[in-house]
């Protein structure tokens, strides 16, 4: 992992938010000057395309991406990603264009980035925070971490987490393709994949604040897909776990070991 970082694109994901995409932008340029901007838009019936379009027309750092339809937020990043790696860019931030992601923080995750191969926005670190949710909405976050730390053996406290940067170089470790979560829990998938080829996972805290303008995208078969795969990928890995420590126990077996050393 080299210390330095330079060439940077934003990607932001978009259906149905041209009331919203125009402002995040204009804050993100204002924020960040160096770094350029790829709206993915999943051919949003509202017009978001082509506010996209007009916006990119005006500013050589802002392009589009036009995606045939709603395919989940995993696929647009994906895709994303996938452009990124062949123009060269040495990072990608995920970044929200409903404004819950601040565009001003964006700085905080560019200086963990010169120790890290992936940096999280994280709402549950301390110095993070969430502005207008209800308190369901809280616990439900805070639990479905919790209970991806226990089942996954994850030491991120924040990996739902949509706000992020990755190197393109911890990207071309991850195995992309193998990549199947379309929704939000396509975070976890990445968050798991990189720690489980021992890249550096850096979080660092940020406000979260309840998008104004617009609807959530988050539904319960957003949660129950979420569930489920965390579930089935818990289980592997403890089944996994348990074949390896059998096929140690009966290799120490076969070496002659004694009873005491085999159960030391």
């Amino acid at each position: 992992m080299s210390s330095t970082l330079g060439r940077v694109l934003v990607l932001i994901p978009t259906y149905n938010e041209k009331d919203s995409l125009p402002g995040v932008i204009a804050r993100l340029r204002a924020a960040v000057p160096s770094v350029d901007i790829l709206v993915l838009d999943d051919n949003s019936p509202d017009g978001t395309g082509a506010v996209a379009d007009a916006l990119a027309a005006d500013d050589p750092q802002v392009r589009v991406l036009h995606r045939e339809g709603k395919q989940g937020l995993g696929r647009a990043y994906l895709a994303g990603f996938e452009q990124a790696m062949e123009q060269g860019y040495d990072a990608v931030v995920e970044m929200d264009a409903d404004g819950s992601h601040q565009p001003e923080q964006l700085d905080r995750l560019l200086a963990a980035a010169q120790g890290a191969d992936v940096v999280i926005g994280s709402r549950w670190v301390p110095g993070g925070a969430t502005h207008n949710w209800p308190h369901r909405r809280n616990m439900l976050s805070r639990g479905a971490n919790v209970y991806t730390r226990a089942a996954l053996g994850l030491a991120v406290r924040d990996a739902t987490a949509g706000y992020r940067l990755y190197r393109t170089s911890a990207l071309r470790a991850m195995d992309l393709e193998g990549v199947a979560s379309a929704g939000y829990c396509f975070q976890v998938d990445l968050t798991l994949r990189a720690a489980d080829r021992g890249l550096r996972i850096v979080e660092v805290p940020i406000d979260f604040v309840e998008r104004t303008e617009g609807t959530s995208k988050m539904d319960g078969s957003i949660v129950r897909e979420a569930l489920g795969r965390v579930t089935l990928w818990g289980l592997q890995r403890r089944g996994e776990q348990v074949v390896s420590a059998a096929k140690g126990f009966g290799r120490r077996m076969t070496s002659g070991a004694t009873w005491h050393e085999l159960t030391d």
